[in-house]
């Protein structure tokens, strides 16, 4: 997500009523809104794009098979989930259940709950995409040459040429773009493909440049501001 650039939102419903109401408390909290009739049409275009926020207007089986489906999916991301039901019990599978009859009250004070953990979710699974080539030293003093492709707040993406293997621990020093100086990260490889990319976690940064680094995130994870208070 670049600095200026809203959460999407797909909603399904047919209900006219329904998606004007919660459409402008969308607008409000700056999410763009994409509207789908049905929730057998849904998977698809959340497989194709990249929805933060997902607001289903319940259809019954549809949308409990349409749920199933994102849970069990690959998807990387899978977005934050609001369902709208007349019925008296929560909807299981969606993180908020949004209870009909809807007013402009209630709608505010749910999709500000799902606009919040939207947030956090943002915020500790954004990658940021880099191209760094720099060289890593392995837990037997071997040395890699590498390139950082992503970092994220508790892992980095590589692509390596020399074989690694999941449990290795690299570690390198890393200049940020914009940073006035480079961070030392200790990170463990948690997975790989026969491509030569591979996925670590953070073991150890010393708190000045983890410091650093989040300061770092946090001026890349910036969405635009809601036009109300949250």
């Amino acid at each position: 997500m670049t600095p200026d650039r809203a959460f999407e939102c797909l909603f399904i419903s047919r209900d006219p009523a329904v998606f004007s109401t919660l459409s402008g408390l969308l607008r409000d909290l700056s999410v763009n809104t994409n509207l789908c009739l049905r929730s057998s049409q849904a998977l698809g275009m959340l497989a194709a794009g990249s929805t933060d926020l997902l607001v289903i207007d319940w259809e019954g089986d549809a949308s409990s098979d349409l749920l199933r489906d994102i849970w069990k999916s690959r998807m990387r991301h899978k977005p934050t989930i609001v369902a709208i039901s007349a019925l008296a019990s929560d909807i299981r599978g969606a993180h908020v259940t949004l209870r009909k009859p809807i007013t402009a009250e209630s709608g505010t004070k749910l999709l500000k709950v799902a606009y919040s953990r939207m947030l956090l979710d943002h915020r500790l699974h954004a990658r940021h995409a880099l191209m760094l080539p720099l060289c890593a030293t392995d837990d037997n003093n071997r040395s890699i040459e590498l390139i950082v492709t992503d970092v994220g707040d508790g892992g980095i993406g590589l692509t390596v040429e020399q074989k690694v293997v999941i449990g290795q621990v690299l570690a390198f020093r890393l200049l940020l773009p914009g940073a006035k100086r480079e961070i030392y990260i200790q990170a463990r490889v948690r997975w790989t493909r026969k491509c030569g990319a591979a996925g670590c976690e953070f073991v150890r940064i010393p708190p000045v440049d983890l410091s650093i680094l989040q300061d770092w995130l946090k001026s890349k994870a910036q969405v635009k501001k809601p036009l109300i208070a949250l």
